[in-house]
């Protein structure tokens, strides 16, 4: 059976008596015009790997193939999915791979063979963010990231300095890529829906990221520096320096975290 002979995913669903389970954080996109809008930001894909992350019954692995990305690696916790993901695979040949595991805790080297590699995935509430952060700022380094949140999670991503939503999450995602925001989606177009609405970012890692060295004193000082956000950056900063350390690093001690802005906390921690 090919691609385009597969039954709807629903009606797949329902056929092998699948429902989502909240301890995996699991909200599933059946529409595939969705899913197809979320495979074509990932495009081209003809040269590269496809890294996916919490397939579940296939939404979107579908899609990913119907665009023409040569191989799909899948990593999913759940096994409960693997004979919906083995209907997929037979209508690929040899194109999609499924790795029953915690994506926190595979080898994304080892399962790409070091090819040139995008992550495209609906993740999983519950371990996005460290997913992201494992992804852009580990020894592996993927040519994109389009990847599905919760709003609110895909906002604090691309948060300017002064705003709400700005703080540890912005200044890495930032320091270490260009970020933007491509979709929304509301909680109706999931199942079932969650208590909020996701957006799809976009995530191109840098080619001047910081290195490993830099960017772990990066962590320490946004730690520090917005663990006590409303504290003056003297204060807040006092175990790494405070003052003498704003100082060396050209940044105002008086200010406060969420004013500074991205290349002001990469001087903070070069100044370490």
């Amino acid at each position: 059976m090919s691609l385009e002979h597969l039954p709807p995913l629903r009606e797949a669903m329902e056929q092998a008596g699948l429902l989502a389970r909240k301890s995996f954080g699991q909200h599933f996109l059946l529409d595939l015009n969705v899913t197809r809008k979320i495979a074509r930001l990932a495009a081209p894909l003809e040269d590269f790997t496809v890294l996916e992350v919490g397939p579940g019954p296939g939404g979107l692995t579908r899609a990913l193939l119907e665009t023409g990305a040569p191989r799909v690696v899948a990593v999913e916790k759940d096994p409960r999915f693997l004979p919906l993901l083995a209907d997929l695979g037979a209508a690929a040949p040899g194109r999609l791979e499924v790795i029953l595991a915690d994506a926190l805790a595979v080898k994304e080297a080892a399962l790409t063979g070091g090819a040139p590699t995008k992550v495209v995935a609906n993740l999983p509430y519950n371990v996005g963010t460290p997913l992201l952060i494992k992804w852009l700022t580990g020894s592996w380094r993927p040519s994109a990231l389009v990847l599905m949140f919760q709003k609110e999670v895909a906002q604090r991503i691309v948060a300017a300095p002064g705003a709400d939503a700005y703080g540890r999450l912005a200044v890495i995602c930032q320091a270490t890529a260009d970020c933007r925001i491509a979709m929304t989606l509301p909680a109706r177009a999931f199942t079932p829906p969650p208590k909020v609405d996701s957006a799809v970012a976009v995530l191109i890692p840098r080619a001047d990221a910081p290195d490993a060295a830099l960017l772990a004193r990066l962590e320490r000082v946004t730690a520090a520096a917005f663990g006590q956000r409303r504290k003056m950056l003297r204060s807040s900063l006092k175990t790494l320096g405070g003052e003498a350390l704003c100082r060396a690093a050209g940044i105002d001690p008086g200010a406060r975290a969420e004013t500074i802005a991205v290349e002001g906390f990469l001087r903070l921690a070069a100044a370490i």
